[in-house]
């Protein structure tokens, strides 16, 4: 059966089998690793689906994209008696969308900038604001993210802060053939967040996600084993 063919929801199904096998072969527990389906360029039906098939975080790339679907998302739900979904923002955030960022998702994960770091701060109001910061392992020239040198200044920088609070961390691998060479990327990132005292680690997607929770991911990003191929 074709992914074209297989609904949501048993694709839905799938991935959380194979989130189960990996955190066995992991020796970890399953209900340790959130799953975030990425919604992008996918509409409030699709999403609806998901939550459907208990589906309960989801993650957009794009504020402008993401802020009429939310309320959308929050009708649809209403109407059908599903939960709220928890939204993430996984991609890469600017600093004139950060305000409406802050107050439409319930964690941040893309936060590259000392200078982001401050903005949300101003914008912040009387809210605390989760975030993850973004590291670019792999040093990727077209990647956003801290150097993983970076990361402990940029750490103590956020803990000096009153309005946002560092979480964990999040890296994107680079795009690879075969997931087993995604490994050193993942498992430098964990080591990582250990030495900084961090638990959350949101790391791997379709291709690599298996192997991430091998390394130790508390949060992967699933977007085209969810929803299909994006047109």
């Amino acid at each position: 059966m074709t992914a074209a063919m297989t609904s949501i929801a048993d694709r839905v199904a799938g991935v959380r089998q194979r989130i189960a096998r990996a955190c066995e072969r992991a020796g970890r527990d399953p209900g340790g690793v959130r799953l975030i389906a990425v919604s992008k360029t996918f509409g409030p039906e699709a999403v609806a689906e998901a939550l459907a098939a208990g589906v309960t975080d989801f993650g957009e790339n794009r504020v402008q994209e993401a802020l009429p679907k939310i309320a959308a998302v929050a009708g649809v739900a209403a109407e059908r008696g599903l939960p709220a979904p928890r939204w993430h923002m996984v991609g890469h955030l600017q600093s004139n969308k950060a305000r409406a960022a802050a107050g439409a998702f319930a964690i941040l994960h893309g936060i590259d900038s000392t200078r982001l770091l401050d903005v949300l701060e101003r914008t912040a109001g009387d809210r605390i604001i989760p975030v993850l910061l973004e590291v670019n392992v792999a040093g990727e020239a077209t990647k956003y993210g801290f150097a993983p040198d970076d990361v402990a200044a940029a750490l103590a920088y956020a803990r000096g802060l009153s309005r946002v609070r560092v979480e964990g961390l999040m890296t994107v691998a680079p795009p690879v053939r075969d997931p087993e060479e995604a490994r050193p990327v993942f498992r430098q990132l964990a080591g990582l967040a250990r030495e900084c005292g961090l638990r959350e680690l949101s790391m791997g997607m379709t291709g690599d996600f298996e192997v991430a929770i091998e390394e130790g991911a508390t949060m992967v990003r699933i977007g085209r084993a969810i929803f299909g191929e994006r047109a």
